[in-house]
C-alpha cells in the first residue's frame, strides 16, 4: 500500500511516519509534503496513492485549497486539532479523521477501516465543500485568560504573538502584556486565522500586524523584529521562508 503524508510540522510528520510503518511494514511512504503548492504539484505529476493523510492547515494555507486546484482520487484521512464535536461531519461523508496528537490505537482503526473497504472513493471539490458547509469552521475571536485573580476575555486581534516557553504556551498582547494560555501551538494553528497569523517556527506564531522589521539571517533564514519585542530572537525556519513571503504578500 502506497501512502502519501501531507503535513507541515516536521515532528508531526516524522511521528506519523513511524506510527504508520510500525503498524504495517508493507506500507510504503511515497512522499511527505508540507504545503498546498507542493501538494498540487505532486498530484499533477504523479499517479494517485492508495491512501492520503492530510493535515487541515499547511504552511501556505488550508489543505482544502488543494481540492480546488486538482482532482484527488484517493481515500483521505484528515489529521487535525479541531474539537471532536466540530469534526463529526467527516464521518457522515465516510471520511476518517485523526485528532492530534495522533493516537496509535485510533490510527490502527482508521487504517483497518480503509483496508476493509479496499476500494478508492473519489474525493472531489464538491465533497469537500459539502463537508466544510457542515462543520462551518470559524476562527476564535477571543480567548479567556487569567489576569492576577481574575479571568478576562482577550480579543484575538489584540494578540501580537503566541509562543511556547518551558513547556507552556503564552500570549503577548499588542500592549506588551503576557498571559498563559491553555492551548498548544499545534492546537492554536487550527483555531486562529491563517491570513492573520503565521507559525514561523516551532516556538512562535506571529500576527502580521506585529511585524516591525525583517532581514536576512544565517542559512537563508529570516530574522524578524516584532512590536512588542520578544525575549528571544525570532527566526523564520528555512523550510518556511518561501511560504512566509507568500503569506506576507497574500
Amino acid at each position: 500500500m502506497e501512502v502519501l503524508i501531507i503535513e507541515d510540522e516536521f515532528l508531526s510528520a516524522e511521528r506519523l511516519k513511524k506510527l504508520v510503518l510500525d503498524l504495517d511494514r508493507t506500507i510504503s511512504i511515497i512522499g511527505v509534503i508540507d504545503s498546498v503548492e507542493d501538494a498540487v504539484n505532486w498530484f499533477e505529476n504523479n499517479s494517485s496513492p492508495d491512501l492520503v493523510f492530510l493535515d487541515i492547515h499547511l504552511a501556505d494555507g488550508s489543505s482544502f485549497e488543494i481540492f480546488e486546484k486538482v482532482e484527488i482520487k484517493a481515500p483521505i484521512i484528515f489529521t487535525t486539532a479541531y474539537d471532536k464535536y466540530a469534526i463529526k461531519a467527516f464521518k457522515v461523508d465516510s471520511i476518517d479523521y485523526l485528532l492530534k496528537p495522533i493516537d496509535k490505537v485510533e490510527l490502527e482503526k482508521a487504517v483497518e477501516k480503509y483496508k476493509k473497504r479496499q476500494k478508492r472513493s473519489e474525493v472531489t471539490s464538491k465533497n469537500v465543500k459539502e463537508i466544510l458547509d457542515k462543520i462551518s469552521p470559524s476562527y476564535k475571536d477571543r480567548f479567556m485568560v487569567k489576569s492576577l485573580n481574575s479571568i478576562i476575555s482577550l480579543k484575538t486581534y489584540d494578540i501580537a504573538y503566541f509562543y511556547s516557553e518551558d513547556k507552556l504556551s503564552f500570549i503577548k498582547t499588542k500592549q506588551g502584556k503576557k498571559h498563559v494560555i491553555d492551548y498548544s501551538l499545534d492546537q492554536l494553528t487550527e483555531l486562529i486565522s491563517p491570513k492573520q497569523y503565521f507559525r514561523v517556527n516551532r516556538k512562535i506564531i506571529i500576527n502580521i500586524d506585529a511585524i516591525e522589521k525583517m532581514e536576512g539571517y544565517l542559512n537563508s533564514r529570516l530574522l524578524i523584529t516584532t512590536n512588542p519585542a520578544h525575549s528571544e530572537i525570532i527566526v523564520v525556519s528555512r523550510e518556511k521562508v518561501s511560504a512566509f513571503k507568500k503569506w506576507l504578500d497574500s
